[in-house]
């Protein structure tokens, strides 16, 4: 699926976009996947609005902007579980980060036409930080992005500048850090963006008549381990290539308690 020059374009720029990973059919069945989702949340009456908050847009334009953002599909539909481990997916995850690869977690980020919330720059490490910095997000595209419709825009380079002060946790000073400073990564439906968790990146608003789906798989080395102990959920550290090394660290630490 990669070849060597690839894995080294990886090392040096912290992103690599992967064309055509995911057949047609396999994106249709995602889309009606994410089309599913939202509509049980709305029955649910969990039909939040994942848009960012923050000083980087006057008040009364955040209120017009829209994003659809749930956490863990792959407990909501079954072809993101298929997806996850899919053997393209894996034929690249084992190059570029190593044999023995987990999951740590999945998401999924709708931009609706014409007022789909932009994301400020930001390093996804304030999350979930890691020790040996192994973390990536791999993001299916099951639209095509472009910049008319908010396509992802990253920092080449980037991870290389180790952990960065974000405001509240959340993105970087917007003035330091324009979304205009970062390279379009334009996509085709089936297309994949692995980058590194230390990797600057961002989206403007879909300003587009065009929906833009991406379902986001964040994954790790099974021998990296938290640094903190946050962002826990139970499926964390499924394997998805290799095996585990550390029979004793098979499972995220985590306590039940009573409310």
């Amino acid at each position: 699926m990669i070849t060597a020059q690839d894995v080294e374009f990886y090392k040096e720029n912290g992103y690599l976009l992967v064309k055509g990973v995911f057949n047609k059919e396999e994106i249709v069945q995602m889309r009606k996947a994410v089309d599913g989702i939202i509509d049980r949340a709305a029955r649910a009456n969990m039909d939040h609005n994942a848009q960012w908050q923050g000083d980087f847009l006057p008040a009364e334009e955040l209120k017009k902007l829209v994003l659809k953002g749930f956490h863990d599909v792959h407990y909501h539909d079954a072809s993101f579980l298929r997806a996850l481990s899919h053997p393209n997916m894996t034929d690249v995850l084992s190059q570029i980060i190593g044999p023995n690869v987990q999951l740590h977690h999945s998401k999924m980020l709708v931009k609706p036409p014409e007022n789909g919330a932009a994301f400020p720059m930001h390093q996804d490490h304030p999350y979930f930080p890691h020790e040996q910095h192994t973390m990536l997000a791999a993001s299916v595209h099951l639209d095509d992005a472009d910049l008319e419709n908010g396509c992802l825009h990253v920092m080449p380079g980037s991870h290389k500048w180790g952990e960065l002060p974000h405001m509240g946790r959340h993105y970087l000073n917007a003035k330091e850090y324009p979304v205009s400073d970062g390279v379009p990564c334009v996509a085709e439906a089936g297309d994949v963006l692995f980058f590194n968790y230390l990797t600057i990146h961002g989206s403007p608003a879909n300003r587009s008549e065009r929906t833009r789906r991406n379902v986001l798989f964040q994954y790790r080395s099974a021998t990296d381990f938290p640094s903190k102990q946050e962002h826990i959920n139970w499926g964390m550290g499924l394997m998805v290539c290799g095996e585990n090394p550390n029979f004793n660290k098979a499972r995220p630490e985590y306590s039940v308690i009573s409310i």
